[in-house]
């Protein structure tokens, strides 16, 4: 028990392979994708643009990867979030599987505390990696159901506004499944994944003598600044029309208040710091 070490030379060598295994991949189908580009007779140029825009494109989402790791880090060193994240992931289901795993294997402290025990870290690793994997699993059995409903499903729409005309406008218009998902289902669930963290961050939980473990000053203070800067982006954003800079607001976002954190603690005094409270 003692010797485990989450930042083990075996594990990198392992972690390594994984990465190199998706690098090839990536490679692998980059090279068909242009020689069917060239095959079809598109010009170079256009290749090459799309393969930058394309490069552009990833720079948010590794933005958010690299918050992600940054966050799981203190409890789970670097290789499992690196690994997962990597490979498919996201920031709302990795600290979410993460922490519950964390919780139903008894250890304290959540993410400020480093995880020892090997059982429980592997068990983190089997939640974060399984529970993933499920998706990947009913993909192929309802992607294609699923797709070619939400496609009738809008067929079906625009045929009733061209037949009924204008005054079909001051009607209510039918709900159908994927407008339902797209309005109300699909927005629901992530403002619940968000409550959840605000939540914990606001009333706190776990037990007094672990630090980091309940809500106080720090996370109050991180709470406010993520939000504060995003609502502030998402305006900029709207305001200047910059498209562009849409896709950056949720890792700007938690880079910023990661640093605000780390600012606040050295800045402040000592006892207001470590200030704590637990719902």
């Amino acid at each position: 028990m003692g010797d485990f070490n989450n930042s083990s030379l075996g594990l990198y060598l392992i972690a390594g392979a994984v990465i190199l295994f998706v690098l090839a991949q990536s490679v692998f189908f980059l090279v068909k994708a242009w020689k069917q580009g060239k095959a079809l007779g598109l010009d170079k140029s256009k290749l090459r643009n799309a393969v930058t825009s394309s490069a552009l494109f990833t720079v948010p989402s590794a933005l958010s990867v690299l918050a992600t790791v940054i966050a799981l880090a203190p409890a789970l060193g670097l290789v499992i979030p690196w690994v997962r994240l990597s490979v498919i992931g996201n920031l709302m289901y990795e600290t979410t599987a993460a922490e519950a795993a964390m919780e139903a294997m008894g250890h304290q402290g959540g993410m400020a505390v480093p995880v020892t025990d090997p059982t429980v870290y592997a068990g983190v690793a089997w939640v974060m990696t399984l529970g993933i994997c499920f998706s990947l699993v009913i993909l192929p059995f309802l992607a294609k159901p699923l797709h070619k409903k939400f496609l009738a499903a809008g067929k079906k729409d625009e045929a009733t506004e061209e037949s009924a005309g204008n005054a079909q406008t001051d009607k209510k218009k039918k709900r159908t499944i994927g407008g339902f998902i797209n309005d109300f289902a699909t927005p629901a669930i992530f403002i619940g994944l968000i409550g959840a963290f605000i939540a914990r961050a606001i009333i706190g939980g776990g037990k007094p003598e672990t630090f980091g473990d309940g809500a106080g000053v720090l996370s109050i203070i991180t709470l406010v600044v993520a939000v504060v800067v995003s609502i502030a982006l998402e305006i900029l954003a709207k305001k200047l029309k910059l498209t562009w800079l849409e896709p950056f607001v949720m890792p700007i976002g938690m880079i910023v208040a990661m640093v605000a954190a780390i600012v606040f603690f050295n800045v402040l005094p000592e006892d207001i710091a470590m200030l704590e409270w637990r719902g």
